[in-house]
């Protein structure tokens, strides 16, 4: 396989205009930044991590969020030298060819769908619990047509939901940060300081040894992914280098306090032994603390977490195969944008993917059907393709860096304005990081079936992008034997 000819070299002043418009704030892409990953897999996944590895699940997410942070460093000095709405899968074209672009960016395109399923799904079964009367197709039907029009409008519109959603979600954890770190130095009414008992009783701080923090690492690593979307949107902010610099700088550091200063508050006010997985360990923390309501204050918390998921994962999907139609990799009707067509004059008003959307949220709603339909078959199947391939996106995204970057520092240095910390050493410990998740995953019984099936359906995508290659390759040296796409 080859690098494509027709790809713009990476600081080429000659590379195509975006077609999309520019109305997204640089507070729209720090908060989407900030809240892309606080979700469900925060407020309610993380107690299966206690439960694996007890404290010490603060050395997990310490980790797992390192490796996550290191990847958006070198995804955020790629965009921010070459920002594109389709990001790292114009990345990976750029630096190792057709093949790794078309690759990466239907396998995201295709996790994000999957996941968009999930999501309504679970926020649909809360709203149930609050109206009964309603049934969660319904509910799902609601949220699916909401965030559709949201995001066949303006982009500010898309911005504005993420904003809000974003500030509810921090401001719930900076809250439950205060209230928690009051209650351990018993500041509260009616609490006694607590001190480091729950820290080293019930077995220590490592119960289950080391093993326990790797069984936490593969349980909460996931629970990053969704960062990725922030540099999709800063394709479309005024200043795409400077906006995208500025939100992973602020964003990296900020999500690693609130995930470890969370877990280390939980792990601190109660003993590791009092959460269990698939309940809210912090509803457990603000019910000891005496804080009323707690569950249903959570409920709303991860209500509006789960809608803020789905509203992103609908935005960057769409972005992706509008990217991957821009490419050729896609059908070329996607292209087609409201307010204009693709010559860059759009305003915010335009400059909308509509068909981009409208496509994304028909295998969404596909998605949602197999869910509601097919549970514990279809759609595991499908969850399982997806299950790991966010870590063979962030490899792709390492492998792309490794290349840009020596091509960045020989033909344009000064477009490196966020640069990847000790490179290239930083980025290779990153790869041998992702890939000892990968195979830890295939040592664990319940993360085995997500491995294999992501790397069936890998293999599936890239002997597609091998056949393409090799058609169009055909097509070079006889032209009669390729129709007009």
């Amino acid at each position: 396989m080859h690098e494509a000819p027709p790809t713009p070299s990476p600081t080429s002043p000659a590379a195509p205009a975006e077609p999309l418009s520019h109305g997204l704030k640089q507070r729209h892409l720090t908060m989407l930044g900030l809240g892309g990953v606080i979700g469900a897999g925060l407020f309610v996944g993380s107690g299966a991590g206690i439960a694996v590895a007890g404290p010490a699940i603060v050395v997990s997410y310490l980790i797992a969020g390192a490796l996550a942070m290191l990847v958006m460093r070198m995804l955020g000095e790629m965009s921010a030298a070459m920002p594109a709405s389709g990001s790292f899968s114009v990345h990976a074209e750029r630096a190792l060819g057709r093949w790794a672009g078309f690759s990466v960016g239907w396998l995201y395109w295709f996790l994000l769908v999957v996941v968009l399923a999930v999501e309504a799904t679970a926020a649909a079964q809360i709203a149930h619990g609050w109206v009964p009367g309603v049934e969660p197709w319904a509910w799902v039907l609601l949220f699916m047509v909401v965030f559709t029009v949201a995001n066949l409008t303006a982009v500010k519109n898309f911005g504005e939901f993420e904003f809000w959603f974003a500030s509810l979600k921090v401001g719930a954890i900076v809250v439950f940060l205060v209230l928690g770190g009051l209650a351990v130095f018993g500041l509260l009414p009616d609490t006694d300081p607590v001190g480091m008992t729950n820290l080293t009783g019930q077995g220590g701080f490592l119960p289950n040894g080391w093993s326990g923090v790797v069984s936490g690492v593969l349980t909460v690593v996931f629970a990053f992914g969704g960062l990725e979307v922030v540099t999709i949107a800063a394709a479309e902010t005024d200043d795409p280098a400077r906006a995208v610099g500025r939100a992973v700088r602020s964003a990296v550091v900020r999500i690693l306090f609130f995930y470890v200063g969370s877990m280390l508050v939980i792990v601190t006010v109660l003993p590791w032994t009092a959460q269990q997985a698939g309940l809210s360990p912090y509803v457990k923390v603000l019910d000891a603390i005496g804080v009323p309501s707690a569950g249903q204050i959570m409920n709303i918390v991860v209500f509006v977490a789960l809608l803020s998921a789905l509203n992103a994962n609908l935005y960057g999907s769409s972005r992706m195969i509008f990217s991957l139609a821009e490419r050729g990799e896609a059908p070329r009707g996607l292209l087609k944008v409201s307010g204009g067509g693709a010559d860059g004059t759009t305003g915010q008003v335009g400059g909308v993917p509509r068909r981009a959307v409208l496509a994304s949220v028909a295998f969404g709603f596909v998605s949602v059907l197999l869910n509601l339909l097919w549970p514990d078959t279809v759609f595991l199947y499908m969850l399982n393709s997806v299950g790991a391939v966010l870590l063979f996106v962030w490899a792709l995204i390492a492998a792309s860096q490794l290349r840009l970057r020596a091509r960045l520092e020989q033909e344009a240095p000064d477009a490196l304005a966020l640069r990847m910390w000790w490179f290239p050493y930083l980025t290779w410990v990153t790869l041998a990081g992702l890939l000892g998740v990968l195979l830890l995953m295939l040592t664990d019984d319940a993360a085995r079936p997500q491995v294999l099936w992501s790397a069936g359906a890998t293999a599936l995508v890239l002997l597609a992008a091998v056949a393409r290659e090799w058609r169009e390759s055909r097509a070079r040296r006889d032209p009669s034997a390729l129709t007009d796409r």
